[in-house]
C-alpha cells in the first residue's frame, strides 16, 4: 500500500515557516532526502505552532495541547498540529510518548513553573527539545538504539537557545536558568555572567558530544543532523568570542559561517 502524500498547501506553509523562522535549521533541512524533508517541515510547523501559542499565552493554547495529547492516546486528530502528527505517523515511526512529554513541557511554560535546580532544567530541556530529538530519530530511522543520544542532542540545542536568548527572556520576565546555579555563579546580567556562561556552555558542549555519537546510526539525514548540531554549537563559540555576555544582545553566527560549517559537515559524512 503506497504511503499517503502530504497536503500541498500545508506543506507549503510548513516550508515557508521553517525557512522564515528557523533559518539555521532550514539550512540543515536542505541536506535531507526530499520525502523525509517534507515530513520534517511538517513536524516543525506542528511543534512551532504549539510553542508559539504557549509563548504568546494564546487562550487557545490549552485546547490545542489537549488535542495533541488526545492523539497520543489514540484519538483522531482534531487540530492542525494533531492532524500533522496523525498524517506523518502514517509514513514514519513517531514515538507518541515523546510527543506527549513535549506537551507536558509546554504546560510547564504555561504554568510558569520555576526552574530551581539543574535537574529541573534538564527535565525542562528534555520535555521541550529532547522529545523533538526522539521524534526526529523516528522520522530519520536508526540502525540501533540511539534514544539517549537523540535526547542529548535536543537538550544541547535547547540549552544553546537559552544562552543565546538570555537578554530577550529577561526583558519579558522569563528566566530559563536554574536558580541554584544563578545563586552559586552570579547574575545573568550583561557584564556579570562570565562564570555562569562558562558553566552552562560546558554543560551544553558535553551534551553535543553525547548526541554526536548517535549520528552514524541514522538511516537518513546523517549529514543534515551533523550540520544542524555543528551550526547550533557554533552559537556557543560566538558567545565566547563576544566575551561571555560582556554586552547585552543575542549572539548571532554570520550566515556565511553557518553555510561553511554545514558544508564541512556534509563533506565529512
Amino acid at each position: 500500500m503506497p504511503r499517503s502524500r502530504p497536503d500541498p498547501e500545508l506543506l507549503a506553509e510548513a516550508r515557508e515557516t521553517t525557512e522564515r523562522v528557523a533559518r539555521t535549521f532550514a539550512i540543515a533541512c536542505r541536506l535531507l532526502p526530499a520525502g523525509v524533508r517534507e515530513d520534517v517541515y511538517l513536524l516543525y510547523l506542528a511543534f512551532r505552532g504549539l510553542d508559539d501559542l504557549v509563548d504568546q499565552r494564546d487562550p487557545a493554547a490549552g485546547a490545542r495541547l489537549e488535542a495533541v495529547e488526545a492523539w497520543t492516546r489514540g484519538a483522531p486528530g482534531s487540530s492542525q498540529e494533531s492532524r500533522i502528527f496523525e498524517q506523518v505517523a502514517t509514513r514514519r515511526a513517531l514515538p507518541r510518548e515523546a510527543v506527549r512529554d513535549f506537551c507536558a513541557g509546554m504546560r510547564d511554560d504555561l504554568a510558569a513553573r520555576p526552574i530551581e535546580t539543574e535537574a529541573d532544567l534538564d527535565r525542562y530541556c528534555y520535555r521541550v527539545a529532547g522529545t523533538v530529538g526522539l521524534v526526529m530519530a523516528g522520522v530519520l530511522g536508526t540502525r540501533r538504539a540511539v534514544e539517549r543520544q537523540a535526547v542529548a542532542l535536543g537538550m544541547a540545542m535547547q540549552r544553546t537557545n537559552i544562552l543565546r536568548d538570555i537578554d530577550e527572556d529577561l526583558a519579558e520576565g522569563r528566566v530559563y536558568l536554574a536558580r541554584e546555579t544563578l545563586d552559586r555563579l552570579g547574575s545573568a546580567a550583561p557584564g556579570a555572567r562570565e562564570l555562569l556562561l562558562r558553566d552552562q556552555i560546558a554543560r551544553a558542549d558535553a551534551l553535543y558530544e553525547e548526541g554526536a555519537a548517535g549520528v552514524p546510526a541514522l538511516v537518513h539525514g546523517r549529514r543534515a543532523v551533523a550540520a544542524a548540531a555543528a551550526m547550533y554549537r557554533e552559537i556557543l563559540r560566538q558567545i565566547e568570542r563576544e566575551g561571555y555576555g560582556r554586552e547585552p544582545g543575542r549572539a548571532v553566527v554570520p550566515r556565511r559561517r553557518r553555510f561553511a560549517i554545514a558544508a564541512r559537515r556534509a563533506i565529512v559524512l
